[in-house]
């Protein structure tokens, strides 16, 4: 049974991205996945020649380019980002986006910071990762 869109936060659910992604003629569609006070994650899909200029988020940024590949100002320069890739940004960091050999989709989770520490270290393994 297909998950109605956004995602409630209240429940567990599964959703295709392939599925939701809608690209446009010359045009960037959005469509917002997941928002909550904490989280908020948004499906995108840049059409050739679509650009976002530079501009900060207050929110910690995580980007995975899910298909095609774009250009990614970030730490001052261009960068290309291919399929596959995680990109992080800290909260009001500089940066812009554009799609110009090709399609491009990702998908952004925009994530509220805290001024709690982590618990876990990151070298640590959690128990599914151990008995993978």
């Amino acid at each position: 049974m297909p998950c109605a869109i956004p995602l409630d936060p209240a429940t567990a659910a599964t959703v295709v991205l392939s599925d939701l992604l809608q690209f446009a003629e010359g045009g960037i569609v959005s469509r917002t996945l997941l928002n909550t006070p904490a989280v908020r994650v948004v499906l995108f899909a840049f059409a050739v020649g679509q650009e976002l200029t530079e501009h900060t988020n207050s929110r910690r940024a995580l980007v995975q380019i899910l298909s095609g590949h774009c250009d990614f100002l970030f730490g001052g320069r261009w960068q290309r980002l291919e399929a596959g890739t995680l990109l992080q940004l800290p909260p009001h960091h500089p940066h812009a986006l554009r799609a110009v050999d090709g399609p491009c989709a990702l998908l952004l989770t925009l994530c509220t910071e805290t001024d709690a520490p982590s618990t876990i270290p990151a070298t640590t393994a959690t128990a599914a990762e151990s008995n993978a």
